[in-house]
């Protein structure tokens, strides 16, 4: 897939060495293409590594995407240059009269937090509102997706006993939904988070439809039954490494964990962990591109004003 970014953006170098074919505006200008809209709200600390994994994710159709980056400005980026932020990101106020086809929003370390006390949680209520009349489809991730279930549907999080840190099986609950063509019946995922939704949570709400989930790690996958949202609660687009630089960072902080569960091999931390769930990442980010945006997102974006009224 062609994508469409700021040509100085440092993802760039890194997609290319992946033999990721990525367009900046210069190209893309010559293609007569209305090309896909889509915005990712980033709110990991670390924006940089997010990007190239969010990015690689979206490389794997024929479509041409136009990707713009978006972060809270009720919020000082601590791990992120204020003028990365400044050169490659919007702040809601520049994007709120836009459209988009469809939004990302990541996760955050930030799950032991009661959503309101979250600094930035008025804004991003404010940027929840406007999804469902300025965007088609959104895929939320982690804390993002317990976020929005929140939101929406007032579905809180619950604490767990440790942190759910490691890859986990999960199985396809139901097949027929396009988000999941083409998976097998039993996929690997990672996970990483101290909170969970409950499943009778989801059962109660008649939008809602879990559609993947694992005996270990619980809930992975639920989509709003009109395909318009969807909410991962698992980490497919880490890359090989991530896990092992969390838990890294965690023991540096002196919070106690456990080793990422089936994440190193024999359980030794100076073992490479082998990367086996990237296949299932592009398959599901490809879907949701394909099925759930590009084959029914409206060609003029500014219908769907039309569609909330």
């Amino acid at each position: 897939m062609p994508i469409r970014v700021p040509k100085e953006l440092p993802a760039i170098k890194v997609l290319e060495k992946e033999k990721i074919f990525v367009m900046d505006e210069d190209r893309a200008m010559h293609q007569d293409i209305r090309p896909l809209e889509i915005l990712i709200l980033n709110l990991m600390p670390k924006k940089d590594e997010t990007e190239v994994q969010l990015l690689r994710l979206l490389s794997n159709t024929p479509l041409q995407i136009n990707v713009e980056f978006l972060h809270m400005s009720s919020h000082e980026a601590k791990n992120t240059s204020s003028e990365h932020l400044k050169r490659f990101y919007y702040q809601f106020k520049d994007v709120k009269e836009k459209f988009y086809d469809g939004l990302i929003i990541t996760g955050a370390p930030i799950e032991q937090i009661p959503f309101e006390e979250v600094d930035y949680w008025k804004e991003l209520q404010k940027i929840f509102k406007w999804s469902t009349s300025h965007v088609f489809s959104t895929f939320h991730i982690c804390w993002g997706a317990q976020a929005g279930l929140y939101q929406h549907y007032k579905i809180n999080k619950h604490l767990l006993d440790q942190k759910l840190a490691g890859i986990y099986t999960h199985n396809v609950l139901k097949p027929t939904w396009s988000i999941l063509k083409g998976f097998d019946d039993v996929f690997l995922a990672p996970h990483s988070r101290y909170t969970e939704v409950k499943k009778s949570d989801i059962d109660k709400t008649n939008e809602l439809e879990i559609l993947a989930e694992s005996k270990e790690a619980g809930i992975f996958l639920v989509g709003n039954k009109n395909n318009r949202a969807f909410y991962a609660m698992g980490h497919l687009e880490y890359d090989r490494e991530t896990l092992q630089q969390e838990f890294e960072r965690d023991k540096l902080k002196g919070i106690l964990t456990e080793l990422p569960t089936n994440y190193f091999p024999n359980d030794n931390i100076d073992s490479m962990p082998q990367l086996r769930w990237h296949m299932a990442a592009s398959l599901l980010f490809s879907n949701w591109l394909n099925y759930a945006v590009y084959q029914n997102t409206p060609y003029d974006l500014s219908t769907l004003l039309d569609e909330e009224k």
